[in-house]
Protein backbone atom coordinates (compact mmCIF):
# COMPACT_ATOMS: atom_id res chain seq x y z
CA UNK A 1 0.00 0.00 0.00
CA UNK A 2 1.35 3.37 -0.91
CA UNK A 3 0.49 6.92 -1.83
CA UNK A 4 0.65 7.91 -5.50
CA UNK A 5 0.61 11.69 -5.94
CA UNK A 6 -0.09 11.27 -9.66
CA UNK A 7 -3.53 9.89 -8.81
CA UNK A 8 -4.65 13.05 -7.00
CA UNK A 9 -7.44 14.88 -8.83
CA UNK A 10 -6.65 17.88 -11.02
CA UNK A 11 -6.75 20.90 -8.65
CA UNK A 12 -9.16 23.23 -10.47
CA UNK A 13 -11.63 20.41 -11.08
CA UNK A 14 -11.35 19.19 -7.50
CA UNK A 15 -12.06 22.59 -5.97
CA UNK A 16 -14.95 23.24 -8.35
CA UNK A 17 -16.40 19.81 -7.44
CA UNK A 18 -16.29 20.99 -3.82
CA UNK A 19 -18.69 23.76 -4.81
CA UNK A 20 -16.09 26.54 -4.94
CA UNK A 21 -16.22 29.12 -7.71
CA UNK A 22 -12.69 30.06 -8.78
CA UNK A 23 -12.46 33.65 -9.98
CA UNK A 24 -9.66 35.56 -11.62
CA UNK A 25 -7.94 35.66 -15.00
CA UNK A 26 -7.78 32.31 -16.81
CA UNK A 27 -4.02 32.73 -17.18
CA UNK A 28 -3.48 33.37 -13.44
CA UNK A 29 -1.69 30.74 -11.39
CA UNK A 30 -3.64 31.70 -8.24
CA UNK A 31 -7.41 32.08 -8.24
CA UNK A 32 -9.73 33.51 -5.61
CA UNK A 33 -12.65 31.77 -3.93
CA UNK A 34 -14.61 31.68 -0.71
CA UNK A 35 -13.11 30.14 2.42
CA UNK A 36 -15.14 27.26 3.83
CA UNK A 37 -13.06 27.30 7.02
CA UNK A 38 -14.31 30.67 8.27
CA UNK A 39 -17.03 31.57 5.77
CA UNK A 40 -15.20 34.43 4.03
CA UNK A 41 -16.52 35.37 0.63
CA UNK A 42 -13.29 36.01 -1.29
CA UNK A 43 -10.34 35.43 1.00
CA UNK A 44 -9.09 31.99 -0.14
CA UNK A 45 -6.44 31.72 -2.84
CA UNK A 46 -6.08 28.48 -4.80
CA UNK A 47 -3.07 27.54 -6.91
CA UNK A 48 -4.65 25.77 -9.87
CA UNK A 49 -1.41 24.01 -10.82
CA UNK A 50 -0.27 22.57 -7.48
CA UNK A 51 -3.58 22.61 -5.58
CA UNK A 52 -2.09 24.70 -2.77
CA UNK A 53 -4.52 26.87 -0.85
CA UNK A 54 -4.17 29.80 1.52
CA UNK A 55 -6.81 31.91 3.23
CA UNK A 56 -5.70 35.50 3.62
CA UNK A 57 -8.10 35.95 6.55
CA UNK A 58 -8.13 32.89 8.82
CA UNK A 59 -4.74 31.49 7.79
CA UNK A 60 -5.95 28.04 6.66
CA UNK A 61 -3.34 26.69 4.27
CA UNK A 62 -1.96 23.58 2.66
CA UNK A 63 0.18 22.42 -0.21
CA UNK A 64 -2.25 20.40 -2.33
CA UNK A 65 -5.75 18.97 -2.66
CA UNK A 66 -4.86 16.20 -0.22
CA UNK A 67 -4.12 18.76 2.50
CA UNK A 68 -7.41 20.50 1.70
CA UNK A 69 -9.32 17.21 1.93
CA UNK A 70 -7.68 16.46 5.28
CA UNK A 71 -8.49 19.91 6.69
CA UNK A 72 -12.00 20.07 5.27
CA UNK A 73 -13.13 16.66 6.50
CA UNK A 74 -10.85 16.17 9.53
CA UNK A 75 -9.23 13.11 7.97
CA UNK A 76 -5.81 11.61 8.57
CA UNK A 77 -3.41 11.28 5.62
CA UNK A 78 -4.24 7.71 4.55
CA UNK A 79 -7.99 8.22 4.91
CA UNK A 80 -7.87 11.35 2.76
CA UNK A 81 -5.62 9.67 0.16
CA UNK A 82 -8.07 6.76 -0.08
CA UNK A 83 -11.01 9.13 -0.38
CA UNK A 84 -9.29 10.90 -3.29
CA UNK A 85 -8.25 7.62 -4.96
CA UNK A 86 -4.53 8.21 -4.48
CA UNK A 87 -3.91 5.29 -2.11
CA UNK A 88 -2.80 2.22 -4.04
CA UNK A 89 -3.37 -1.27 -2.70
CA UNK A 90 -0.42 -3.34 -3.93
CA UNK A 91 -1.72 -6.75 -2.94
CA UNK A 92 0.70 -7.29 -0.08
CA UNK A 93 -0.62 -8.24 3.31
CA UNK A 94 -0.41 -5.13 5.41
CA UNK A 95 1.76 -5.29 8.48
CA UNK A 96 -0.31 -4.30 11.46
CA UNK A 97 1.50 -1.55 13.29
CA UNK A 98 1.12 -1.37 17.02
CA UNK A 99 -2.09 0.61 17.42
CA UNK A 100 -1.56 4.05 18.86
CA UNK A 101 -4.15 5.22 21.36
CA UNK A 102 -4.11 8.68 19.77
CA UNK A 103 -4.01 10.02 16.27
CA UNK A 104 -0.84 11.96 15.46
CA UNK A 105 -2.80 15.22 15.58
CA UNK A 106 -4.26 14.43 19.03
CA UNK A 107 -0.83 13.33 20.27
CA UNK A 108 0.64 16.69 19.27
CA UNK A 109 -2.11 18.49 21.18
CA UNK A 110 -1.39 16.45 24.30
CA UNK A 111 2.37 17.01 23.93
CA UNK A 112 1.79 20.75 23.57
CA UNK A 113 -0.29 20.93 26.73
CA UNK A 114 2.04 18.73 28.78
CA UNK A 115 5.14 20.62 27.65
CA UNK A 116 3.47 23.88 28.70
CA UNK A 117 3.03 22.49 32.21
CA UNK A 118 6.67 21.35 32.25
CA UNK A 119 7.77 24.85 31.17
CA UNK A 120 5.74 26.49 33.96
CA UNK A 121 7.28 24.14 36.53
CA UNK A 122 10.77 24.84 35.14
CA UNK A 123 10.13 28.58 35.39
CA UNK A 124 9.09 28.24 39.02
CA UNK A 125 12.20 26.23 39.84
CA UNK A 126 14.43 28.67 37.95
CA UNK A 127 13.07 31.50 40.10
CA UNK A 128 13.87 29.54 43.26
CA UNK A 129 10.26 28.75 44.09
CA UNK A 130 9.72 25.24 45.39
CA UNK A 131 7.10 23.15 43.63
CA UNK A 132 4.08 22.34 45.76
CA UNK A 133 3.52 18.61 46.22
CA UNK A 134 0.49 18.68 43.89
CA UNK A 135 2.54 20.34 41.14
CA UNK A 136 5.42 17.90 41.61
CA UNK A 137 3.01 14.97 41.20
CA UNK A 138 1.48 16.60 38.11
CA UNK A 139 5.00 17.04 36.67
CA UNK A 140 5.58 13.28 37.06
CA UNK A 141 2.32 12.64 35.21
CA UNK A 142 3.45 15.01 32.42
CA UNK A 143 6.75 13.18 32.06
CA UNK A 144 4.98 9.82 31.96
CA UNK A 145 2.54 10.96 29.25
CA UNK A 146 5.30 12.50 27.14
CA UNK A 147 7.35 9.28 27.36
CA UNK A 148 4.37 7.09 26.45
CA UNK A 149 3.50 9.21 23.41
CA UNK A 150 7.15 9.24 22.33
CA UNK A 151 7.16 5.44 22.59
CA UNK A 152 4.08 5.10 20.39
CA UNK A 153 5.36 7.31 17.60
CA UNK A 154 9.13 6.69 17.76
Amino acid sequence: MSFDRNLLPEPAGYYEAQGLRLTGPRSAKWRTTSCVFHGGSDSMRINIFSGAFCCMNCGARGGDVLAYEMALNGLEFIEAARHLGAWVEDGRTPVSPRPAPLSPRAALEVLGFESLLVAVAADMLAKGQPLPLVDAERLKTCASRINRIAGYFA
